[in-house]
């Protein structure tokens, strides 16, 4: 957790502050993620189209 997040697994439960902004940012990562995932698909599908 340390390196992803810069906080220690004793202060992240310590603190709610740290635990909301740790949050706020996995999601913001997973949302992040999921865009870059849906763009590669829809490239994949139309390079699939030209190809056909």
């Amino acid at each position: 957790m340390h390196s992803a997040h810069g906080v220690g697994y004793e202060e992240y439960m310590r603190h709610h502050s740290v635990r909301m902004r740790v949050e706020k940012n996995r999601e913001r990562d997973y949302i992040r993620c999921r865009r870059m995932v849906a763009e590669l698909d829809l490239l994949v599908h139309y390079n699939n189209r030209l190809k056909s």
